[in-house]
């Protein structure tokens, strides 16, 4: 076999995973700003394109603009929970004082045990239909795992001679931790953001698809889905199109982040064998 051919082989899985992630991805940035208008019609016509929903509104319009919500809360909230839970773990490693350690880490193990869903459901109930509160909820789920994450995988590097070195040189605490211990925890990170975004996006859309989040006229992606189930033999394209948005973003994003994981440590690898 060539080498042109196992280098297209190997670089196969990547492209498919890259492709499920963006088509989603541009779908939910670039959709809303489509030209695309169409009367209502009747509940679950098939007609042009991929017909009407149970409302008589058009799906593939509907399909543009629900991704906004469907992924922007799901990825808004992942990036929030590694702002606070990643400083909080950064300042939990280096610091020198046990008991600030134990003040900043102990707090988070009580909502370890909680239910992330049932937590999310609640804050949704009494924040009716708003985007907002379900991303910070969500959020707030993910910070005790994140900051357990990186205050685990920072220890370490924040404990080592390089770290002393550093304060000798005096350098300051933000440099040192954004510039050596941050840099120590981005194979952790890289290997956890895949689970932790699918997860998001699996939270948020078990919310909206419960009836606990938005309104029930959104067009958000999971809401489009838990509204046209029941007439998913009629016009299954008002199910089955966002239902396909939602696989193929998780899909893709897990697959993406493992082999970009694998890579990453088997060049780590290869430079420990030189």
């Amino acid at each position: 076999m060539s080498a042109p051919w196992q280098s297209l082989r190997a670089r196969m899985p990547v492209a498919v995973s890259a492709v499920l992630v963006l088509i989603p991805l541009l779908v939910a940035i670039f959709g809303p700003f489509v030209p695309l208008k169409m009367k209502p019609g009747l509940p679950y016509e098939s007609g042009t394109r991929l017909g009407t929903d149970g409302l008589g509104r058009d799906v593939l319009q509907l399909l543009l603009v629900g991704g906004r919500t469907a992924l922007g809360m799901a990825v808004g909230a992942v990036v929030l929970a590694y702002l606070i839970g990643g400083t909080i773990g950064l300042v939990a490693a280096s610091t020198r004082h046990r008991w600030v350690d134990e003040g900043l880490i102990r707090p988070l193990d009580v909502l370890l045990p909680l239910p992330s869903l049932l937590v999310i459901s609640v804050v949704a109930v009494g924040w009716r239909a708003s985007p907002l509160a379900i991303t910070l909820a969500v959020a707030l789920v993910n910070v005790p795992t994140v900051a357990r994450l990186v205050r685990a995988a920072a220890l370490d590097a924040a404990s080592g001679p390089v770290v002393e070195a550093l304060r000798m040189q005096r350098e300051s605490w933000v440099a040192i931790q954004l510039g050596y211990v941050g840099r120590s925890v981005l194979g952790p990170v890289a290997a956890d953001l895949g689970t932790r975004i699918t997860l998001a996006v699996f939270l948020v859309a078990s919310v909206n698809f419960l009836g606990l989040g938005l309104s029930p006229t959104a067009p958000d992606w999971a809401v489009s889905v838990s509204r046209n189930r029941e007439g998913v033999l009629l016009q299954p394209w008002a199910v089955v199109a966002p239902a396909l948005m939602l696989v193929a973003f998780t899909l893709g994003f897990n697959l993406l982040a493992d082999r970009l994981v694998h890579r990453s440590r088997r060049t780590a690898t290869e430079l420990v064998d030189r």
